[in-house]
This record gives C-alpha cells, structure tokens and sequence, in this order.
C-alpha cells in the first residue's frame, strides 16, 4: 500500500477541512488520493494507491504541506499546475531556536505594513506564507528561486534597500525570460 503521513499543525487541520470538507473533497476529487485527517495530533495521512498518475500524489502532498504552512486553498491548488513548485525555508536554520530572533526575523520577513513581502511577492510572482518557524514562497520554478534568494538575503541580514534592488533586477530579468529575450 502507497501511504504518505505529513503532520500539520493543529491549527491549520480546519483549513485542509475546508467548510463542509470541501477542500478535502476538491483534493480528493482532483488526484483520488484518498485522504485521512487525525484532527487531535495534525496528522494527515494520504493513501495514494489509486492516484490517477505517481506525479499527481506527490502533487497531492505539496497541496496538503502548503495548507499545513499556512496558504489558503486558493493559493495551494496552483501546485496541482504542472509548472508550480513549493519551497518551505525553517527559519531556525538561519536563527536558532530563540524565540526573539524568531519573531525579529519574521517581522523583517513581512515588513513595515507588509511592504517586504508584498514586495517580494509582486517582483516575483509567488505566493509567500509566514507561518510559525518557517517561511514558504509557491510559484514558478524561476520565481520560487528570485524569492527564496530575497528572503535568505533578509535572513542573513541584508538591508531592506539592497533586497529590494536586487528584486527590481531580478524582475526585469524574469520579464525578459518571459519575453524570450534572455
């Protein structure tokens, strides 16, 4: 049998509910891949002997990590696209453990008003989500590689400006790929 347990946090088990299990059933519905929910200890197992392609149920378990970090339904589904990939970065990696880095980190992460991941966001075209000790970026594989390289340029201490000069290079360079004149 092809089983697959991912934890998420408590939390988030709602989320990968979904209202009347809807988000559930779309997932399901999309992969068949049937999915079993453990709401007191976050684990989610995933029983994908019947996924419609192996790719589909590694899929799957993108789809499921995505919610567990934090992004709505909305955003998680594009992973179901052949093209989107998700990063998960632990923010102790860079940090440690203290809970006052922790928290310093992530407010440089989001920035004053949400500027630095709205930014980040906007000149890459991912989907970024903060949530507990990690930082996750969802999106094309060249947008998930410009946004992860801004946040560990802000994880290992970069000023704000020069990240954000960097992001505005980074978005003419992805502007011209799409072009095809790079």
């Amino acid at each position: 049998m092809d089983f697959t347990v991912i934890k998420i946090p408590q939390n988030r088990v709602g989320v990968l509910i979904g209202p009347e299990g809807k988000t559930k059933q779309e997932i399901e519905d999309r992969s068949n891949v049937k999915i079993y929910i453990d709401s007191e200890s976050g684990e989610v197992t995933l029983d994908e002997s019947k996924a419609f392609e192996p790719i589909v149920a590694l899929k799957v378990r993108d789809v499921v990590r995505a919610l567990g970090r934090g992004f709505s339904p909305e955003h998680a589904f594009r992973l179901f696209q052949d093209d989107m990939y998700l990063e998960v970065l632990d923010l102790s990696d860079f940090v440690g453990k203290d809970k006052k880095d922790m928290e310093r980190v992530r407010a440089r992460l989001i920035g004053t008003n949400g500027k630095t991941r709205r930014t980040i966001e906007e000149d890459t075209g991912v989907n970024m989500a903060i949530f507990g000790k990690t930082v996750s970026v969802l999106g094309e594989i060249n947008e998930v590689q410009a946004a992860r390289e801004a946040v560990v340029m802000i994880l290992e201490g970069a000023p704000h400006s020069a990240v954000y000069k960097f992001l505005e290079r980074r978005r003419k360079e992805l502007r011209l790929q799409e072009l095809g004149l790079e």
